[in-house]
């Protein structure tokens, strides 16, 4: 059965705006509060960045490390997957 992804506010990183998201990008994998998407970048509020996962099945990151700064952009060209933290 063929799907389409809407190009709308029900689908994609918009209906994820307010949630806590885990951003699988081309070097590292970011994780935060998905607070803002526009076409070039989104923004993170208490971003971290995940140096090792550890086993999926276990719950959280093994190595996660809290970002400095309160709010991280990340550029929509190097996210490669994405999705909503259980």
């Amino acid at each position: 059965m063929k799907m389409i992804i809407e190009n709308n506010k029900a689908e994609g990183l918009d209906s994820l705006l307010g949630e806590m998201v885990s951003l699988w990008c081309a070097n590292y994998i970011y994780t935060g509060k998905l607070v803002g998407v526009n076409g070039s970048c989104v923004k993170l509020e208490d971003a971290a960045i995940v140096f090792e996962t550890g086993e999926f099945d276990s719950p959280g990151w093994k190595d996660l490390q809290a970002l400095p700064w309160k709010t991280h952009y990340v550029q929509t060209a190097a996210i490669e997957s994405f999705g909503g933290v259980k």
